[in-house]
């Protein structure tokens, strides 16, 4: 029997594109990339090369990122207070926690509260942007009852010199009104590392509105702060953290102390409340750089993050 040459075409087409192993010309290879880990942990590699790890076992009191490797590929933040181990367990190099949820804290390792990772949501590796979308439960532990859900996406996006942003996006809701109470304890912590503390290696802490050292610093708004300090006998790096203008109490109250620790203190004035379908959205970023930046340097990298664009986590409840 013969057959229309058209339909012989239509016919071998459909064969060659069905044939197994037959694929779509691939991605271009990504500079950094998103790799889950054994462990419920996720290392973020740039080429091969690890820069920042997410932990985030379920049993864990929170979620955390450590290590932050700067551009001399040594870790920039720390596990625990230098000096004071115990009673400062829960500084978990970068965190989000907070002290007073409907009066239950979630900030040390004694509270009732316990923030639950729940499900991975999304790996995305976009060349030199990877990412990682988290859901989270922050549990009351004696009713396990939630009291906030959070969706957190995680986000390293690399510059030029081995420096790097990581961005953390928020999104906190609840079905009944939730109160962060007012407190300076929250939401971000950053533990640096103990060389770059102010006090044991003589770093440096200087914010948006020209202030530098701790009594200086302390409690006063800025939209962001730097604590930058000696990471080898030769090499000075450092990270930035920054306030979006979007974020609701901007430019927010910082919270500094010699001896090497920052922190962003969302309910520091007054406390916000959470109502059903009216989630908070919230976006962090440092910036790990080398060097001293200048206050131009850092104030033109604050106006690349407040322009940056980065799509929010999903919105859809999944409680």
């Amino acid at each position: 029997m013969k057959y229309p040459i058209a339909l012989v075409a239509v016919v071998s087409l459909f064969i060659v594109n069905s044939t197994p192993g037959a694929e779509a010309d691939p991605k271009q290879f990504p500079t950094l990339q998103a790799i889950p880990q054994p462990y419920h942990q996720a290392s973020f590699q740039r080429d091969a090369l690890e820069i920042a790890r997410y932990h985030f076992s379920p049993t864990l009191r929170r979620p955390f990122v450590y290590p932050l490797i700067g551009p001399s590929n040594r870790p920039l933040t720390r596990m625990g207070h230098p000096h004071d181990p115990e009673s400062h367990s829960h500084h978990n190099s970068v965190w989000i926690s907070h002290n007073d949820v409907n009066g239950m804290s979630f900030w040390d390792d004694r509270g009732k509260g316990r923030i639950v990772h729940q499900r991975i949501e999304e790996y995305e590796d976009q060349g030199e942007t990877s990412w990682i979308t988290t859901l989270n439960n922050w549990l009351d532990e004696a009713s396990n009852k939630p009291l906030l859900q959070e969706r957190r996406r995680t986000t390293v996006r690399l510059l030029p010199n081995n420096e790097f942003w990581l961005i953390i996006d928020l999104q906190l809701e609840s079905k009944q009104p939730t109160t962060l109470g007012k407190t300076p304890f929250g939401l971000v912590g950053v533990r640096m590392a103990k060389t770059i503390g102010v006090n044991d290696g003589g770093g440096s802490i200087r914010n948006s509105e020209n202030q530098s050292g701790e009594k200086d610093t302390l409690w006063q708004r800025a939209k962001w702060l730097d604590y930058s300090g000696p990471i080898t006998p030769t090499t000075t790096e450092g990270i930035t953290l920054m306030d979006h203008p979007k974020n609701p109490n901007h430019p927010t109250f910082f919270h500094t102390r010699a001896d090497g620790w920052m922190g962003a203190s969302l309910t520091y004035d007054a406390p916000r409340t959470i109502l059903p379908a009216k989630p908070l959205t919230l976006r962090y970023a440092l910036w790990v750089h080398a060097g001293k930046p200048s206050m131009v340097e850092m104030n033109k990298k604050w106006g690349e993050f407040a322009q940056m664009k980065i799509n929010p986590p999903r919105t859809t409840p999944q409680y």
